[in-house]
């Protein structure tokens, strides 16, 4: 990969955590954060796949979105911080590129994943008696199959474009990890493909997913307002709340930050993005899951009591 990129730089250095006036306090921040998004995304599998009342294509896709958001906050964090422990800021060529391709990959991911769980509460909500014959195990494998094949291929083509730029002189990226955006600012060569393509195919990657949310939640409340009862009501919303609540969260971020005209826009606001991203939602979803949802609160009841037995035998 960098044999065809004709780049005299061969390492970049991640400066923005050494740019912070409390770097401990911040390190700790996201040392927290990250052990409570790995651990409680743990559970959450762990859960899903020892209880087999959870064995639904529901729990098969927040199984998967909590696998994702392991893996996304692994990608970036982990090497921040031991950046930070080392007082070295570097990141080789190959490595800001592999990095910059699985953050593009599971970001996409959980774009896609939430689409697909949103598909899966439209099915269940607009459709109670033929959910068992049309969300099937094979069709939730092949939803969340496809959405990583589509992810991988978009995170390579950014890859593979990224690969042929030249990085002339100035390395240093005011970032916590190697992103697009940052990458490009940095090159010396022509970006215009680069940047035809992040809001060509990137954009439409990104809104399709959000569209099909979009429309199954319209057609949801269209359903749910002709529902008599007012318990009939509160349960099929009930059924959607958790996901609609990270849906909000996720797409929130992105409308407050990149589709905001202030010219105060800046650098500042990407890492807060990214920390939303990578960080807080990954950690977040766990708690959103499990804390109004009475299966996953008895399975996890369950692992953590298995825990607490196998600890003092």
């Amino acid at each position: 990969m960098s044999g065809a990129n004709q780049s005299s730089v061969s390492e970049f250095l991640l400066l923005w955590l050494s740019r912070q006036p409390q770097q401990q306090l911040l390190f700790v921040f996201f040392l927290s954060m990250y052990l409570a998004t790995v651990l409680g995304n743990l559970l959450i599998i762990l859960a899903i796949s020892t209880d087999s009342c959870l064995h639904t294509p529901m729990y098969f896709f927040l199984g998967n979105l909590s696998f994702v958001d392991v893996c996304f906050s692994s990608t970036t964090v982990p090497k921040m911080l031991v950046n930070h422990i080392l007082s070295s800021q570097t990141i080789s060529f190959p490595g800001c590129l592999t990095q910059m391709y699985f953050v593009s990959e599971f970001a996409d991911m959980d774009n896609f994943l939430l689409a697909v769980m949103a598909y899966d509460r439209f099915v269940a909500v607009c459709h109670p008696l033929h959910y068992t014959t049309k969300m099937t195990h094979q069709l939730g494998a092949l939803l969340v199959v496809g959405s990583w094949v589509i992810t991988n291929l978009n995170a390579l083509l950014h890859t593979l474009l990224m690969a042929q730029l030249s990085f002339c002189a100035d390395n240093m990226i005011p970032h916590f990890f190697c992103d697009v955006t940052p990458l490009l600012r940095l090159s010396c060569s022509d970006t215009h493909l680069n940047e035809m393509m992040v809001f060509t195919e990137g954009i439409l990657i990104m809104i399709t997913p959000f569209v099909c949310i979009l429309v199954s939640y319209i057609c949801i409340t269209c359903a749910v307002l002709r529902v008599p009862s007012k318990k009939g009501k509160w349960k099929a919303f009930s059924t959607c709340g958790s996901h609609l609540a990270v849906v909000s969260l996720f797409y929130g971020t992105i409308i407050a930050v990149y589709f905001n005209p202030s010219p105060s826009h800046s650098a500042e606001n990407d890492i807060a993005a990214a920390v939303m991203y990578t960080v807080v939602t990954s950690m977040l979803n766990p708690f959103i899951y499990s804390l109004r949802n009475k299966d996953m609160k008895r399975a996890l009841k369950k692992v953590i009591s298995m825990k607490i037995f196998f600890s003092f035998q």
